[in-house]
């Protein structure tokens, strides 16, 4: 029997297959060079642009005239080619293919590492660098090597404070940041149908912080029903009995609050141990925990209070902060004291909107706290929505209390 990337792929795990590609995109960074790289393969017409689509995330609004002018050109190419279009303000790259873009068994490639978060859809959703975004743009397909599959065995459910998050930074501490490299990674097991679907894109997102090439639910009645919600149908698929590389047991309900500590995403800690550090931002957003269900949840834990540090709030989409004001959501963030920010990446790259100085911490939602990532010489603790909300209000890393 296979595995869910084998079925997709349609082959056995390490053989090399080419394979059309259902949906591609590519965002205001990456797109700059896959059009250059289209430009220089001497590639004018595309051949399937509805398959394709630009999104303008990462440095949004535009920080300098140098990148509103590239951005601008790229506006300009997606409305001469047919490339489907998200502006900026539409909302991050994973958030806006989840909104009713992406169905189980596609094959998915984004010019982005974080591309596997869509794979919670039951699709193979995998990054792909620019050069290989414009091959794709240019011929409709890639090829692949069938990635070996480990399988994240989940049982229980999460209780207490715990967050799918906490569940996603436990799963890289067990495995690593090389442990899953060009794996697939399936998250199944009795616990998996109890995971909501923000919850499944969250720890889907952190699969390639384990090297992993892909990370992915199958379809079921959770999946069905948000893609109802979207407008789009679809059926479950069950898993078969495969034979995984390996197979790694995770019970839900024996996980806590856990923070990464700097500077690399395996190296987590509970939060109770390194409770009472001295934090200067709280940065609540990305592709990881920007979603409506993140923003609720932190607008929950504020409510009625005031964040004793600056605190930045970015919602994942549109749709998201759409949602977001007409719930009173974001009322209750904004009457806490923290700031909003347009959808998109916000300070997660180091761009701008929340750049960190020399010497200043950082606790946030984001999946990656590399050295220097938000700021040279800034320092990066990463957890949940929960932990993030508890800190916000304490001016310091602390455990969040039981909802």
């Amino acid at each position: 029997m296979s595995t869910l990337s084998e079925r997709i792929l349609g082959a056995p795990a390490g053989e090399y297959v080419d394979r059309d590609v259902d949906l591609a995109f590519a965002h205001d960074g990456t797109g700059v060079l896959a059009r250059e790289a289209l430009r220089e393969m001497g590639v004018e017409r595309l051949p399937h642009p509805e398959r394709l689509h630009l999104i303008f995330d990462h440095i949004v609004p535009a920080n300098t005239g140098t990148t509103a002018t590239l951005q601008a050109e790229l506006r300009r190419y997606a409305r001469s080619s047919g490339v489907a279009l998200s502006d900026a303000g539409g909302g991050i790259c994973h958030q806006v293919m989840s909104e009713g873009l992406v169905r189980p068994g596609m094959i998915v490639a984004g010019a982005d590492s974080h591309t596997c978060t869509l794979g919670a859809f039951g699709a193979f959703a995998t990054g792909v660098g620019a050069t290989d975004m414009a091959a794709i743009w240019a011929s409709g397909a890639t090829w692949f090597r069938v990635p070996e599959t480990i399988a994240l065995q989940l049982s229980g459910r999460l209780s207490g404070a715990a967050e799918p998050k906490d569940a996603a930074l436990a799963y890289v501490a067990k495995l690593g940041m090389e442990g899953a490299t060009y794996r697939a990674l399936e998250f199944v097991g009795d616990g998996a149908a109890g995971v909501s679907m923000d919850g499944r894109l969250t720890l889907c997102n952190m699969a390639v912080e384990t090297g992993a090439k892909a990370g992915m639910f199958y379809a079921d009645a959770t999946t069905v029903s948000y893609l109802a919600e979207h407008g789009v149908s679809a059926s479950p698929e069950a898993p078969e009995d495969c034979r995984y590389e390996r197979e790694v047991d995770i019970d839900l309900s024996d996980i806590v609050p856990l923070v990464a500590i700097r500077h690399r995403v395996d190296t987590v800690r509970e939060v109770e141990e390194v409770a009472g550090t001295q934090i200067d931002q709280v940065f609540v957003g990305t592709c990881t925990n920007g979603r409506y269900e993140d923003l609720a949840r932190f607008a929950r834990i504020v409510r009625g209070k005031k964040v004793a540090v600056r605190t930045l709030v970015v919602p994942a989409s549109r749709a998201v902060l759409a949602r977001a004001i007409a719930t009173g959501v974001l009322a209750d963030i904004v009457d806490a004291g923290c700031m909003v920010a347009p959808p998109g990446c916000g300070p997660c790259l180091g761009a701008h909107m929340g750049v960190l100085g020399e010497g200043e911490v950082c606790l946030s939602t984001a999946n990656r706290n590399f050295k220097n990532r938000m700021g040279v010489g800034g320092e990066i603790y990463i957890a949940s929505v929960a932990t993030a909300a508890a800190s916000a209000l304490a001016g310091e890393i602390a455990v969040p209390e039981v909802a």
